[in-house]
């Protein structure tokens, strides 16, 4: 049997060095989350004392099934799914077809068309807020979820982007190939360009829910009946006219990332993936 290979001390040093930076950077990025943990589990009067309580004692479990029954939280989880899968399922159709015909179809005028695509990336949302309001007002439109999912099937410059970088790091030689067998760009888009970005898509698909889901301003804007609330409106309910009740909304909150912590990790090594991988051409 051949020899084990012996590591230098220095590179052992190197590396114990850079997991230490690591593990120490990591614990700092989990304290607001252990944070929020602990403070769903006090009584009121352990919130704001000092010094600060990490450990609640007593343990109040109560405080979850108070908050999930204090407002109606299911109807706006609901609510948040249909809105962020919807996203999520138009951004991935609409930007990789974009990337798509932007990297792999020769048509007149695409190399003016993607820089304007990303000069709409120097537009901040607040700027454009009140125009599409008013657009969508006209259209009758408010009040409904179709403003916050429309946009999402009509493309974003900054998806459309990731998935364009991406989508150049795909050898033309493929669809030279499917072209001379017959293959038009519908069918080169399914079964080739698709498959080959599948990394990056995912991460489309992961940034957009995670946004749409977090998302406040734009339910804020468009939605007005109670019953129609995403959860991130719904967590206003715990806001008093005089206080906040911190200790419930910290319980709310906490269901409120366990869907993002458990999407996360199903599609770690493809989000990671995409995000490494994209910008490789220019």
């Amino acid at each position: 049997m051949a020899a084990a290979k012996k590591i230098s001390p220095r590179k052992i040093a190197k590396r114990t060095l850079l997991y230490t930076v690591v593990i120490f950077l990591s614990l700092i990025y989990i304290i607001p989350l252990i944070w929020m943990l602990s403070t769903s589990l006090k009584v009121y009067t352990q919130v704001f004392v000092y010094p600060p309580v990490w450990i609640p004692n007593p343990i109040v479990w109560e405080n979850y099934h108070e908050a999930l029954t204090k407002i109606d939280y299911l109807g706006y989880t609901i609510n948040t799914l249909i809105i962020s899968l919807s996203c999520m399922v138009g951004a991935m159709i609409s930007c990789s077809m974009v990337a798509f015909s932007l990297t792999k179809i020769d048509w007149f005028g695409k190399k003016i068309i993607f820089p304007i695509v990303l000069a709409t990336m120097m537009l901040p949302y607040q700027v454009t807020m009140i125009p599409v309001y008013i657009i969508w007002r006209k259209m009758g439109l408010t009040g409904t979820y179709w403003p916050l999912i429309i946009p999402s099937f009509l493309g974003g410059s900054y998806y459309v982007f990731l998935l364009r970088q991406f989508a150049m790091t795909v050898p033309n030689s493929l669809f030279e190939a499917a072209t001379i067998d017959g293959a038009n760009p519908g069918k080169q888009y399914l079964t080739i360009m698709l498959p080959l970005i599948r990394p990056a898509i995912t991460t489309v698909g992961v940034f957009t829910f995670l946004g749409n889901w977090s998302d406040f301003l734009g339910p804020l804007i468009y939605i007005n009946r109670a019953k129609d609330y995403t959860l991130t409106l719904g967590l206003y309910a715990f806001v008093n006219e005089h206080s906040v009740d911190w200790h419930l909304m910290m319980a709310a909150s906490m269901v409120f990332v366990i869907p993002v912590i458990i999407i996360f990790f199903f599609a770690q090594k493809q989000f990671i993936e995409g995000i490494t991988l994209t910008g490789i051409k220019g």
